[in-house]
């Protein structure tokens, strides 16, 4: 068993851009609630992962590694439409992973930054590309990204 701590961020600008090569994530959902499971395909690799609820900024999490195969065929059958396309940017900073994902199809527009902390009281201070803190804001979490894409929200 393992504990995500982790706060999220939008991003603004394009700054960032030049820190880190993308690649290319794939997920869908298996189930919602109590937990969520996730089946996710990067690069050539497939992962099915559980997490809690959230607890703050942490959650119970479990990740295994899966056949590509497998992994392919849950996303083609098991989960609802859309499913998540991202890039995803890794940038090293004082110590710090800063995953900025870059969503497409249906939340294609949306930049979100993450940073995974080993400690609930870290502050690492943010890159100049870090805008507001969204890490209480469930409309961000993927699963809800997936039922309620960001090109449908109101920007009023």
């Amino acid at each position: 068993m393992a504990t995500e701590i982790e706060r999220k961020f939008l991003v603004t600008g394009d700054r960032w851009r030049s820190l880190a090569e993308g690649k290319l994530y794939r997920q869908g959902y298996l189930a919602r609630g109590t937990a969520t499971v996730r089946v996710r395909i990067v690069g050539e690799r497939g992962y099915l992962t559980i997490k809690g609820q959230n607890d703050g900024i942490c959650r119970l999490e479990w990740e295994y590694e899966i056949p590509i195969a497998d992994a392919q065929m849950m996303l083609d059958s098991l989960c609802d439409a859309p499913i998540i396309e991202k890039y995803r940017y890794p940038i090293s900073i004082d110590g710090y992973l800063w995953e900025v994902d870059e969503f497409l199809g249906a939340n294609a527009g949306l930049i979100i930054a993450e940073v995974e902390l080993t400690d609930e009281t870290d502050q690492p201070t943010p890159p100049d590309w870090i805008g507001a803190e969204v890490s209480d804001d469930p409309r961000y979490y993927n699963a809800n990204l997936a039922q309620h894409p960001w090109s449908q929200w109101s920007r009023d």
